[in-house]
């Protein structure tokens, strides 16, 4: 599992402080950001190869230079778009309630501490049905 991001809450809390859809929905809209900031490194990149042409030696450097400064921007945000992406969808698809079939409305319980096994206990707010969801 990934560092704690204050932008990105766990699991556990986002559902604690705003409720599962509101926490797929900042997760989503965090992912979709790092793909624009891909896209704008991309960009940035495409421009630092066409600098290369002409110039003296010092500016072909720091024209390298700034070719692996937006190389590797475009790399990290679309490895980060990529895992956030991923990660809310396979906590959306174990977010149905098993007994009533609800989807997203999701509590957890004040008792549940299950951190070490990545398992977040969750119950479901309509019928209090109790399953945990694999979080990694």
């Amino acid at each position: 599992m990934a560092q704690h991001n204050p932008f990105n809450p766990t699991l556990a809390d986002g559902i604690r402080r705003h409720g599962f859809r509101k926490w797929y929905e900042r997760e989503l809209l965090s992912s979709h950001a790092h793909m624009a900031l891909a896209l704008l490194a991309s960009v940035a990149l495409i421009a630092s190869f066409e600098a290369f042409q002409g110039g003296s030696w010092n500016e072909k450097l720091l024209n390298t230079g700034f070719v692996l400064a937006c190389a590797v921007i475009a790399l990290w945000a679309l490895r980060r778009y990529l895992y956030l992406l991923m990660h809310a969808e396979e906590m959306a698809n174990q977010a149905n309630c098993g007994q009533c079939k609800a989807y997203g409305l999701l509590l957890v319980p004040d008792d549940a501490r299950n951190d070490a096994r990545r398992l977040v206990p969750v119950c479901c707010k309509r019928c209090g049905f109790r399953w945990d969801m694999q979080d990694g």
